[in-house]
């Protein structure tokens, strides 16, 4: 024997027949914490803050920064001998 039913409801109907809680408050905050958070980085990502935040490492980072990117087209390119 074969049976078949057909459900017609809304999320929050099935939820409450499921007796699963109501996460709508929760995912509301999150979705806003995101939102905030993402702005706040995004402001942090404009070229003015870049150069401020790699100005204020001095020459010394800059330098450590140089070596790093040329070691990794080193060892892109396969080439693995220290310098």
């Amino acid at each position: 024997m074969k049976m078949t039913i057909e459900v017609d409801c809304s999320p929050q109907e099935a939820r409450a027949f499921l007796g699963l809680p109501d996460v709508t408050p929760l995912n509301d905050k999150l979705v806003e914490e995101m939102q905030t958070r993402m702005t706040s980085n995004m402001a942090m990502l404009s070229p003015d803050e870049l150069m401020k935040n790699w100005a204020a490492f001095g020459a010394g980072a800059q330098e450590n920064f140089r070596k790093l990117m040329s070691a990794a087209v080193d060892a892109g390119m396969g080439n693995t001998r220290p310098k």
